[in-house]
């Protein structure tokens, strides 16, 4: 089966709320993935803010075309409470 994001939700500066296709849900920081000029503009809070589901791609997109596969989604570590707040 090929994982897909069915919701994603901007929680944070850099944070996703995430659901996947296989009914995992989990809250992710993405700054370990912001590597690269493409995910240079995603560092400042308000241009994160501006992400949006791609149904067609089952993933995360960005206006600049930055995304990412939803696998490398999944294989972040799941943020606890304590973490976003900070």
């Amino acid at each position: 089966m090929i994982l897909r994001i069915r919701e994603a939700q901007v929680c944070g500066p850099h944070s996703l709320r995430l659901t996947f296709s296989d009914g995992a849900t989990k809250r992710v920081d993405v700054r370990p993935l912001l590597v690269g000029p493409i995910f240079e503009p995603l560092r400042d809070p308000a241009y994160f803010a501006q992400a949006t589901l791609d149904p067609t791609c089952g993933t995360v997109v960005w206006p600049n075309g930055a995304d990412f596969a939803p696998e490398a989604l999944l294989e972040l570590k799941t943020e606890t409470n304590s973490e976003s707040a900070a």
